[in-house]
């Protein structure tokens, strides 16, 4: 899956977690401060995510610093996509 994949991915995941149209976030998009996340929607795309993707994220393993951009929790989720393959 290419980067660009990812983020999509994750757009889309937002946008049907937070039941609107998301389109057009940058790696600098600040996940809680510019799109107002709360718990619930991470839980919301983290599932959505791990669907997407075949992964599978643990929230107690998952830190505050990985859901600050878009940037980070795509690196998250590359990083997961490639220890699932075994390619770590």
């Amino acid at each position: 899956m290419s980067r660009q994949e990812v983020l999509l991915t994750i757009e889309k995941a937002l946008s049907e977690v937070l039941e609107r149209p998301i389109s057009g976030l940058n790696e600098e998009t600040a996940l809680f401060d510019e799109l107002q996340l709360d718990s619930l929607a991470v839980l919301g795309m983290l599932m959505t995510v791990e669907e997407a993707t075949g992964i599978s994220i643990d929230p107690e393993k998952l830190d505050i610093d990985h859901l600050r951009t878009m940037r980070s929790f795509a690196d998250y989720v590359e990083a997961a996509i490639r220890e699932a393959e075994g390619t770590s």
